[in-house]
């Protein structure tokens, strides 16, 4: 698997002050260097992140808020060589939770993915970025995968949908947390003003008995009581994380893999794509409606197995289709 710095499990080495100055390469590498969690006082608190673009061997990534994300491809998983080391979001990766690394959906975020083989179905918390090696959606903790029923074989079929309500929910409770940390708690009053009460003697009014009438004094005027600050919103139920570990079982159909070179708007430039990538193997062209909208996907295969499918994968970007992209059906 492919290593990146700040992507995934960046994190920053803490070092003792130098009294000198270094060379820029020699501050960047200690800076980039990986932290293990003994190095770590206490357990980081996640951090909501998106990120900015970032390109890795020349594939450019566009992470976004994606809260209807659905798609299907292959997945693979990731271990002891990670474990400890600091998430994109400054977690500590552990290979015995139930994470997950994504290249673009926010983080935190919950996805469920569907082992298309064997029908399993986990919900996991994406909190790192990954995978970086072609053909691959989603990179999954070493328990993940157990559960899932892929660590020995390595990679596996999957569906991976973006659980939306949870997600947004997460999202809102962190970056409640952050801005409160950066203004501070709101204020608060320890104590109510006392009003202040005059009181006068007033001689009684014409023909009243003296011995009987009662003298009051004017009622002071309304004072304004200062609101107390509001109290904070309750977070929403679906923010709490899901039950560890709880499998969903479902029927699955036999499923196929195909390695689609691009969408096209318009038909005569699929048909061109199809006639450069005949060489390659067998192309078709299929036509699907996307919001209103007529596409024309280009796609090679069916294909046996993964392994096929990235053969296939390598060959269609070296004609020329970087984005193409494995789909399983």
């Amino acid at each position: 698997m492919k290593f990146f710095s700040g992507l995934r499990c960046g994190g920053i080495l803490v070092a003792a002050t130098v009294a000198v100055a270094g060379c820029a390469e020699t501050q960047l590498a200690i800076h980039s260097a990986k932290r293990v969690v003994g190095a770590v006082e206490e357990k980081p608190s996640p951090t909501y992140k998106v990120g900015n673009p970032y390109q890795i061997s020349g594939t450019w990534y566009y992470p976004k808020e994606d809260y209807g994300y659905d798609e299907t491809g292959i997945a693979s998983w990731y271990g002891a060589k990670f474990h400890g080391r600091r998430t994109a979001n400054s977690e500590i990766y552990d290979m015995n939770a139930l994470t997950a690394a994504h290249r673009t959906l926010p983080m935190p975020s919950y996805v469920r993915v569907t082992n298309m083989e064997n029908g399993r179905s986990l919900v996991l918390k994406v909190n790192d970025r990954g995978p970086f090696a072609k053909g691959r959606i989603i990179d999954i903790s070493r328990r993940g995968s157990q559960l899932l029923g892929f660590q020995k074989k390595g990679t596996a079929k999957v569906r991976v949908q973006i659980l939306a309500d949870k997600s947004q929910a997460l999202a809102v409770r962190l970056k409640n947390q952050t801005e409160l940390a950066r203004v501070g708690s709101p204020i608060t009053v320890k104590r109510l003003p006392k009003a202040k009460v005059n009181a006068q003697s007033l001689p009684p009014p014409p023909g009243a008995n003296p011995s009987t009438t009662l003298v009051t004094a004017p009622s002071a005027p309304p004072v304004a009581v200062p609101k107390p600050a509001p109290a904070p919103q309750p977070v929403p139920q679906t923010a709490s994380e899901p039950a560890n570990g709880k499998i969903s079982q479902k029927t699955v159909g036999a499923s196929n893999i195909f390695v689609q070179a691009g969408a096209f708007g318009q038909y005569a430039n699929a048909n061109r794509v199809k006639a450069r990538l005949s060489t390659i193997g067998a192309v078709k062209i299929s036509n699907v409606l996307v919001n209103g909208r007529d596409l024309y996907r280009v796609r090679l295969g069916p294909m046996t197995n993964v392994a096929a499918a990235d053969r296939m994968l390598e060959a269609v970007a070296k004609a020329g289709y970087t984005t193409a992209r494995i789909i399983v059906e």
